[in-house]
């Protein structure tokens, strides 16, 4: 972000604080003001964030993940395994 846009995005935010400071004024600390001054607060801290990753250096890649393949046979299951248990995927019980 170059210095321009920093000063300006901080001016809006300061802006929208202001808004909802005077939206409390007006309607007390209900729900929905909560919401916008969390919303708020939460637009500050990502811009803080987005601030720090501009003056850090980025790394190129991410870190590989080893995953773990897990082999699942294609074999019947044994019929036993189901026995007494509900067929709910076709309407009611299946008795055997």
């Amino acid at each position: 972000m170059t210095a321009s846009e920093i000063v300006e995005l901080r001016r809006v935010l300061g802006q929208l604080r202001q808004c909802v400071g005077s939206l409390r004024s007006r309607y007390g600390d209900v729900a929905s003001v909560q919401r916008l001054a969390n919303d708020v607060e939460r637009m500050d801290i990502d811009a803080t964030e987005l601030l720090d990753l501009d003056s850090t250096p980025r790394q190129r890649e991410a870190p590989r993940v080893e995953r773990e393949v897990v082999v699942v046979p294609d074999t019947p299951y044994d019929p036993k395994l189901w026995h007494d248990a509900d067929d709910e995927g076709l309407g009611g019980y299946r008795h055997t």
